[in-house]
């Protein structure tokens, strides 16, 4: 191992990087690079106040490589880390779903069921930036990837609606679903 490799950021460390990392592709260079040579070329700046006197890798503690990490952006940005680029998105049945940042755009794989009710795409930054939706099965097995949930909705809806009804009849699968109840539950048996 060499290079930033050899450090083994802790998931959470992983996260906000990837985080970071989307948030100056997706809003500018505001915010800081997340290259592995721009972190090595700043481990001074973000990893070393850290550090606290320990001088064995394995044994620093999760939370320092977190907190140096978002050390590196300007303090008025720090604090819209966490608005901006959320690591979860509250679906329409009240379920928080966990955002991936690692493809190229931030993606939620949610239930369908879950987002019925839902008229605009789901986004972050403000509503500036779509997510793109993995849509799932009750089974969670993939059945469409958009990034246009009411075109869907006014489109490829019918025909998914159609092939899901015979495979899962005890999902509901309404004819507008963006005016439908959304459920993360069966029907009951008998209805």
């Amino acid at each position: 191992l060499h290079g930033l490799a050899i450090l083994d950021l802790p998931k959470e460390a992983q996260v906000l990087r990837q985080r970071l990392g989307w948030l100056r592709k997706g809003l500018g260079e505001a915010w800081p690079e997340m290259t592995d040579a721009a972190l090595m070329d700043r481990l001074e700046d973000w990893l070393l106040p850290w550090l606290n006197g320990v001088s064995d890798l394995s044994r620093v503690p999760a939370q320092s490589f977190v907190e140096g990490l978002r050390a590196l952006a300007p303090d008025d940005l720090q604090r819209k880390i966490d608005t901006l680029a959320p690591t979860h998105f509250a679906v329409p049945t009240g379920s928080s779903i966990a955002i991936r940042y690692e493809a190229d755009d931030p993606v939620l794989a949610v239930r369908v069921q879950e987002l019925f009710g839902l008229k605009t795409h789901p986004a972050i930054a403000n509503g500036r930036l779509p997510l793109t939706l993995n849509l799932l099965s009750p089974a969670h097995r993939p059945i469409q990837i958009t990034r246009d949930l009411p075109g869907f909705w006014s489109g490829s809806w019918s025909a998914v609606k159609a092939d899901m009804r015979g495979r899962y009849p005890r999902h509901p699968w309404p004819d507008d679903p963006a005016n439908a109840a959304p459920t993360a539950r069966a029907k009951p048996r008998g209805t």
